[in-house]
């Protein structure tokens, strides 16, 4: 029987999902070993033949960790909460739980088509109401916590309310906001309920305050800075404005010190790392404040560049800043206002990016210099953010190069500061000289001016020394309906948790998906949504990646309904062995995970630091776009004339997008083009050699660009073993490639030729148990060798290659033998798990007992070579070549070579000199 890769992969695929082959257990003695995907968001369209990448990746690494004898997990679901769902009921009025679970069954029948080995028992979905349920209740945890700098760890807030009461806020160093009160254990008592709660707010974890936000009115919702594109969402390209709310965050910055540290201990890509340190962005500096008499305030600053404080000339705010209304005079407010509405227009992103453009306003105000005492001008502008820092920067034009265009800009001083700065072009940041113009520190280094700064400051009580952070607490709601509901109620104004046992809160029913007409979010719609009747509950959703914060935990005990996952379980997987996903959620997920998994450490919940022991981000794979050429007329217009690819320079044509899906080889099927498009019903063509020849572009995958490849079409035509092996075959795992089908023929010739092997050239199986050739041997362990050294370094496209040189060596070795074959397809049933199973069964094993096969063992020995074919030459010239044996002495070389009838031919009876020999290298005859 030939290869029929339909009948041969539904039927293993029947199996496998049948018997649970790939169902993982705790009660084993087997290491474990723990593999995951970074979950997909079910989307409308499906999987393109990009999106499988890593899971092929992941799942040939699991498969193999099993042959190797360890308890793999290797699980899969759905990061089902998000907005294209409720975007799709607002436009259609389809309950986006429906919408939802078609996706994701479409998912589910593409997934398990491609033939992966995930334990389906242990499926989860952020929107399912048993998952969200942890969700929430974690969330609870968060509220309910504080984080204790002197522990460096988060405790619970009990442990605040009971230090409060004993000697109020004395001694109490924590994460928290900067407008603390401070008070004695008998005035804390003193406090009313609401008082003490109010405070309470400024030390959880979990917390409420109004917050700068990017919101898209079109969407109704708040944007994270990475939802946000060049001023517009993301999703839609909808205008997006800087608006301020009362949000929900987390106190993430509590845990930016070890967010860094432990960046030392995992093995994730550099890049990688490198985003996250920048994204914390810990620098260390001075904590500065600007009196401000006339509104008996002041301006903090927190600067990196203490030392350069006498060349302020001017105080930045932000336009957000609170004290901007305060300090605007009557003269400057219209175009402060005009200002500030501008700003207003642009992301956060936008305005760090923007480093050309000058823009500001003065506010009329003047703060005082904290160390001169004179008047110093404070001014507006966009390059200043209020998340960042204070929002506040003192303005050193002769050291900072943004200050230095503004104050040249608007005509304001430029003191030089150090002896050695050169600022007749461009500001001078160096350190190396002595100050000048600098009060008391003139004369100073560096290293002396920084301390004498400092303590100065300090005896003044106008600044510190202070360690900052460019990470900002993360905003935890969104105006929107498809999200996690937030399981609190507020009572007299403040935020109150419901009680554990009344979880999970169910998101309402409502009438349709928009805000409200008064502006509150979509549960705003839900008719008597109280709690106990009376309280109203918070309208706002959790973010899209709340859910994706701790999944990996379930996935451990995803049954589990008394917690979110049993301490037998999280104390047997730990953490996550190896993670594949892609790079662009280095600053979103996998920074928001390392953080609850520190949280929920902290809690006693489980003993990993990192969630992630491994990351590996895999590249993209482009489009391959067709291009066809239509001839223009000469007024420019198109004409139903298409000219072929190499002679399109004899004419004046337009490149058109084709469906690559109509086109093989980069050959178009004219027939099928012309029912592509109505207008192109009556096309024609000018050919060459008979054929119409597309041209080619490397682009993003996508439907405008008629470039996606669904693999659905791929398995349907090559098989999913195809596919697999080509998807790694395309180049290395972490790099981005184009897709390009050309090539995938070559693939399906392997495989067929793999089930050659097996069977005569009747198509009769035709296994034989005769002991196999030293040649036979050599290939197999070459192989068992190269694949289990590629797929430790996650090297899969080399081992494709490798696979196809040693069935060709097995091929011409015309080899059938059964020692050999067996081990061969054990070693590549990761890569293509179907044939292997048929095949495996055909060798008269157990079915489906090949996944849990012990990997061939390497035997070196016969890789060593007993002889070897030396090329024979006669004064230099090469004759022949000759076998002999390597552990022969040159004398016995010698006398064989000289003995040999053909040797002697060659030589025509001439004496011989001398022979010279190198061993495994030549023979050389000197007439």
């Amino acid at each position: 029987m030939d290869y029929s890769h339909k009948s041969i992969e539904k039927k293993w695929q029947k199996f496998w999902a049948e018997r649970g082959t790939f169902k993982t257990s705790e009660s084993t003695d087997k290491p474990k070993y723990y593999v995951l995907d970074m979950f997909p968001y079910p989307s409308g369209a499906g999987l393109h033949v990009g999106h499988p990448l890593g899971y092929i990746a992941s799942d040939i690494f699991s498969r193999y960790k099993r042959l190797k004898g360890f308890n793999v997990l290797h699980p899969m679901g759905y990061d089902s909460f998000g907005l294209p769902a409720e975007q799709y009921a607002i436009q259609t009025g389809q309950h986006p739980a429906i919408t939802t679970e078609t996706n994701i069954n479409r998912y589910r029948e593409q997934l398990d088509n491609i033939g992966f080995s995930y334990d389906w028992s242990r499926e989860v979905r952020t929107s399912d109401p048993s998952f969200y349920k942890w969700t929430q209740w974690i969330f609870m945890q968060l509220f309910n916590s504080w984080y204790n700098k002197d522990a460096d760890k988060a405790e619970s807030i009990d442990t605040l309310i009971q230090r409060f009461e004993i000697s109020g806020t004395q001694g109490v160093n924590a994460s928290c906001d900067e407008d603390i009160l401070s008070f004695t254990a008998e005035e804390w008592k003193a406090f009313t309920e609401e008082e003490q709660q109010r405070e309470l707010l400024k030390y959880r974890l979990a917390y409420l305050r109004e917050s700068t936000v990017n919101w898209c009115p079109a969407l109704g919702t708040v944007l994270a800075n990475d939802e946000v594109i060049n001023g517009v969402s993301e999703r839609g390209g909808y205008p997006v404005e800087q608006k301020k709310m009362m949000q929900w965050s987390l106190r993430i910055t509590a845990y930016a010190d070890r967010l860094l540290r432990g960046l030392e201990t995992v093995d994730w890509p550099e890049p990688v790392i490198e985003m996250q340190r920048n994204w914390i962005g810990k620098s260390e500096g001075a904590s500065v404040k600007f009196p401000v008499p006339q509104l008996n305030t002041e301006i903090e600053v927190f600067t990196t560049r203490v030392d350069t404080i006498f060349g302020v000339t001017f105080i930045v705010l932000a336009p957000e800043h609170e004290l901007v209304s305060a300090l605007t005079t009557e003269g400057q407010r219209t175009e402060v206002e005009a200002y500030i509405e501008k700003t207003a227009k642009k992301s956060e992103l936008d305005r760090m990016a923007d480093t050309k453009t000058v823009s500001g306003a003065f506010t009329g105000s003047y703060a005082k210099h904290p160390l001169t005492g004179e008047d110093v001008q404070i001014w507006i502008a966009d390059y200043v953010l209020v998340g960042y820092g204070t929002g506040a920067v003192m303005a050193v034009p002769s050291g900072d190069q943004r200050d230095y265009l503004f104050a040249k800009h608007f005509n304001l001083p430029i003191i030089p500061i150090s002896d050695t700065q050169n600022i007749e072009e461009a500001a001078d940041p160096n350190k190396d000289g002595r100050y000048i113009n600098s009060g008391f520190i003139n004369g100073m280094t560096y290293a002396e001016a920084v301390p004498a700064l400092i303590a100065k400051l300090e005896e003044l009580k106008l600044g510190k020394a202070k360690v900052n952070y460019r990470m900002r607490d993360a905003i935890f709601g969104r105006q929107r309906y498809w999200g996690e509901p937030v399981p609190v109620y507020f009572k007299n104004g403040l935020p109150y948790l419901i009680k554990e046992e009344e979880l999970p809160l169910l998101l309402p029913e409502v009438d349709k998906y928009l805000p409200t007409e008064t502006g509150e979010p979509p549960l705003g719609r839900a008719e008597n949504w109280k709690y106990q009747g009376q309280y109203e509950y918070e309208l706002s959703t959790m973010p899209g990646w709340a859910g994706s914060s701790w999944y990996w935990f379930r996935y451990m005990d995803p049954k589990n309904d008394k917690s979110f996952a049993s301490k037998e379980a999280i104390d047997y997987w730990k953490a996550v062995d190896l993670y594949i996903g892609g790079s662009e959620h280095a600053t979103g997920h996998l920074l928001y995970s390392r953080f609850w998994n520190k949280f929920l450490k902290d809690l006693g919940y489980h003993n990993e630091e990192e969630p992630f022991k491994k990351l590996i981000n895999q590249g993209m794979i482009q489009g391959r776009s067709n291009f066809v050429y239509r001839i223009l007329d000469e007024e420019g217009k198109g004409t139903n004339k298409f000219v072929s690819y190499g002679l399109k320079d004899q004419y004046n044509t337009i490149p058109l997008h084709v469906d690559v899906n109509i086109v093989s080889n980069d050959i178009l099927d004219t027939e099928k083009f012309k029912a592509f498009r109505p207008d192109f019903a009556n096309a024609e063509f000018i050919l060459e050699n008979g054929k119409y020849i597309c041209g080619t572009e490397v682009e993003k995958m996508s439907k405008s660009k008629f470039n996606v490849v669904n693999p659905d079409d791929i398995i349907e035509q090559f098989g999913a073993d195809t596919l697999r092996l080509y998807e790694m075959f395309l180049g290395p795992l972490e790099q981005s490639k184009p897709w390009n089908t050309n090539g995938i023929e070559g693939v399906y010739k392997f495989l067929r030729k793999v089930w050659r092997l097996f069977h005569d050239a009747e198509g009769n199986f035709n296994v034989s148990d005769d002991e196999p050739t030293k040649a036979e041997y050599k290939s197999l362990h070459k192989i068992i060798k190269k694949v289990e050294d590629d797929i430790e370094r996650f090297s899969f496209n080399t081992s494709v290659s490798a696979f196809m040189i040693c069935v060709n060596e097995l091929t011409d070795l015309k080899c059938n033998k059964r020692k050999i074959l067996q081990d061969l397809i054990v070693v590549l049933s990761p890569y293509a798990p179907h044939i292997t199973e048929e095949l495996w069964a055909l060798l008269g094993n157990e079915p489906g007992t090949i996944s849990y096969a012990p990997y061939p063992k390497f035997n070196p020995d016969y890789l060593v070579e007993s002889e070897f074919a030396y090329p024979i030459s006669v004064n230099g010239k090469m004759k022949m070549n000759l076998s002999l044996a390597l552990d022969l002495d040159a004398k016995a070389v010698e006398e064989i070579v000289l003995a040999n009838a053909d040797v002697q031919r060659y030589l025509d009876g001439k004496q011989v000199k001398k022979v010279v020999y190198v061993k495994g290298k030549i023979i050389n005859i000197v007439v």
